[in-house]
Order: C-alpha cells, then structure tokens, then sequence
C-alpha cells in the first residue's frame, strides 16, 4: 500500500496537523452546514452570483472540461474534499459554457482550481492539474490564513432564502453621523470584540451604500444590554443626500421600530417589511435614543439579510410608488 506523504505547508504544519486543525476551526464556526457538496455553474452570471452570495466564506472553483481526462481523474476527489471541508463553498465551472468567465480570470488549462474570497480573486492561490494532494493543502493553507487574518466570529443567524449583504455594501459611499473616532461605524459591519459608538450623544445617523441594487428582509442588531442599546430606530432608503439629524426625527420613515433588550442579542432577527424594500441602493439607520437614557449608544454588530437584484433583470422589478421614507433620484 502506498503511503502519502507528509506535505509540508509552512510555520511548522504538516498536511495531518494542518487537517486536525482545520477541522477543528470548522466545527467551532456557528451554523457551520453539515456537509459541504459541489455545484455546477450554468452561466457567467451565475457565477458572479455565487460570489456575491459567498460573502466572507473561502469559494474554491473547479474549471474543468467534459473532454479533459485528468478533470475526469479528479472529480471523485473535489466531491469528497467539499463534503470535508463544509464551511467553504465548492463551485465547478465548465470552460466550454463560461467561457467569459474562463476569460476573465486567464484560465488556460483544465484542471486548474483557483480560491476566491469577498468576490475577489486570491493571489496566487491556483492550484494547477489533478494533484489532489496539493489541492487539499492549498484549501488547508488558505482556512488557516484567513482565519488568522480575520479572528472573526460568523454571525449568530441564518434567514432561509436569504444571504448575509455584508459583502456588497460599498464603504466608500458609506459613513456614519456623530462616531466616535475610537469606534467608528465599520467596527460594527462584522460581529467580532469591537463595536460601534455615538460620540457626544445617543444619536447616529448610519448610511450604507451597496455595489448593487438589494432586496432587504431582515436586520439584525447586536448591542449592550447595559442601556446603552438602540431603542427607536428609522429606516430610510434611497435618500439622494445624507439626512441631518432633524430632518431625520421630523421625517416619516418607510419602517420604525422599538428595541428591547431581547430584540439586540445574538439571536434576535428584526424582520423588516420586506415588499417596501424590493430595489434598496442606499439604507439610512437613523438610530433615536437608547434604552436607558445612557450619554452614548453602543452597536456591536448590524447585520443584513436579504438577496442581490440580477442587474441584467432590473425591469423584472416593479418599484413600490409612493411610499413614504424613500426617494428617488
């Protein structure tokens, strides 16, 4: 009987131990699926989607071909390493039916397995021909890495149907109203140990721009349960300008609602009125005051679900007319 190898990764890990480990990282991670599987991309659009909808998660994509034989020698391997490794996303993509998509990351030979994280490209990262040993080291390598990068917990919810819109929202078109420099808005886009804070009063006016049009179903808040928690919250959308802090309070909202504190723990969903929020470019969070009347408010984590709008499909989508707290340019 052969045996394999040990494979060296770097810092010490071996091929076994880096295993163990990525195992371990797998199992700890919430609402971890319990087993991983492939899936067949059907067209360049597809997947783009697929991308977007990874958000944060490690994307491993096979570009094979139905003529190529050594993709045919690997297959059985790709299955069993996505059913391994369940926490990554495992995509197959047919060069011969996405051939822009072939195109537009070079791929000039079958098999080559590449890795893709937040809807980019991670450098250097290809693995080329049916060399399973090699394919299931550079997953290894590439959990370690962005595990270490990140220290990041994975948010506490799932919404069936829906995807977590963190990776589409655009930081240069957003910003928040009245942060404190310590603890600015962006602390609070992942759910790791720091958080968002107003800076001389309760009050913040949060603005999210998204790289393309959504559909929002459900928010998620986590914050203190010390008082210092969002209590009367305003949902804007569209606005052509960022809102000022009195027009905000005078304004009808298109949703408002009152805060507990069970409705800020790890837990808790927020379901928004999802018909008002069918074609959303820029979300306002206009947070009022707090639950105990606390000098600050505190937010650590602001969580968004919902799914991206098919840009190529936009006059599939009826825009609601005349709802109040939303503007269009």
């Amino acid at each position: 009987m052969r045996r394999r190898r040990a494979v060296n990764l770097g810092d010490g890990y071996t091929l076994r131990s880096a295993r163990v480990m990525a195992s371990r990282l797998f199992k700890k991670a919430k609402g971890e699926a319990a087993a991983g599987k492939t899936k067949d991309i059907l067209s360049d659009t597809d997947f783009q989607r697929e991308l977007v909808a990874a958000g944060e998660r490690l994307v491993v994509v096979n570009f094979s071909a139905v003529w190529c034989a050594p993709c045919k020698k690997i297959a059985p391997a790709f299955v069993r390493l996505s059913e391994e490794y369940g926490s990554a996303i495992f995509l197959k993509v047919d060069t011969d039916i996405c051939r822009g998509t072939a195109r537009k990351y070079g791929i000039e030979s079958t098999p080559t397995f590449t890795f893709f994280m937040n809807r980019q490209r991670i450098k250097d990262s290809d693995v080329k021909g049916a060399n399973e040993v090699a394919l299931e080291a550079a997953i290894i390598k590439q959990t370690r890495e962005h595990q270490e990068a990140t220290d990041v917990v994975e948010a506490s919810i799932t919404v069936p149907g829906q995807v977590n819109l963190a990776s589409l929202i655009d930081h240069s078109g957003s910003e928040c109203l009245n942060e404190s420099d310590d603890h600015p808005f962006t602390n609070c886009l992942k759910t790791n140990a720091k958080y968002l804070e107003s800076d001389c009063d309760p009050q913040l006016i949060i603005v999210l721009a998204f790289v393309q049009s959504v559909k929002l179903h459900t928010m998620q808040i986590i914050a203190p349960t010390d008082g210092r928690a969002p209590k009367t919250v305003k949902l804007f959308i569209n606005q052509p300008q960022t809102l000022d802090f009195d027009t905000a309070e005078q304004s009808t909202p298109l949703q408002e609602f009152t805060l507990t504190e069970e409705s800020v723990l790890e837990d808790s969903k927020i379901p928004l009125s999802f018909v008002k929020f069918q074609n959303v470019q820029k979300l306002t969070v206009f947070v009022q005051d707090n639950q105990g009347g606390e000098e600050t408010s505190v937010v650590r984590y602001l969580g968004l679900y919902g799914t991206p709008l098919d840009t190529t499909n936009m006059s599939d989508f009826k825009r609601i007319a005349g709802e109040k707290g939303e503007r269009h340019a």
